[in-house]
């Protein structure tokens, strides 16, 4: 499970970011669908417009700071690393929400809340998906490194199994 920090300026860029609906320039959408697989581009085109936002600024910044070293995996690893947000169905107020009740509830009580119904079940959902994402990622075939990156971009960097440079590029660009 991954662990959610109390990171109030990074959750309030997001979440304000996140009403505005628009998508991104049709430019950066086809520069990212670039470095993805026809099934990583289907899960790519799932994600909300303020999630394929936040996934090209993360891109970009990562392939700045690595240059040659940000292979198609790790680009993907970049533009894919929320796509797990994609399963609960939440928009913003449930995204809030389920952040919220992590923090207040503790983030145990997520695999209950998905085997309840309504808003309960996607609060849970929604607070598994790293592993979502990562299991999404791999049945679509996605490289070992891309589906690591979306399982552990949360976990602490002993834990990571991507190469430690790479994690710090793409947390890094994740701030």
């Amino acid at each position: 499970m991954h662990q959610l920090r109390l990171r109030p300026a990074h959750w309030a860029g997001r979440f304000f970011g996140s009403l505005w609906p628009a998508r991104p320039k049709s430019g950066d959408i086809a520069w990212a669908l670039g470095f993805l697989s026809v099934r990583e581009q289907t899960l790519f085109e799932r994600m909300s417009n303020a999630d394929k936002r936040h996934a090209l600024r993360v891109a970009k910044k990562v392939e700045q700071r690595l240059g040659p070293a940000a292979s198609k995996p790790v680009m993907a690893a970049a533009l894919l690393h929320d796509v797990g947000k994609t399963v609960a169905g939440l928009g913003t107020y449930g995204r809030v929400v389920a952040t919220l009740s992590s923090v207040v509830a503790g983030e145990g009580y997520a695999r209950e809340w998905q085997r309840s119904t309504g808003l309960t079940r996607k609060v849970g959902l929604y607070l598994q998906y790293p592993q979502l994402g990562a299991d999404l990622l791999s049945v679509a075939g996605s490289d070992e490194l891309t589906v690591a990156w979306a399982r552990e971009h949360h976990m602490a960097p002993e834990e990571w199994t991507v190469p430690r440079e790479i994690g710090d590029a793409l947390t890094a660009a994740d701030r």
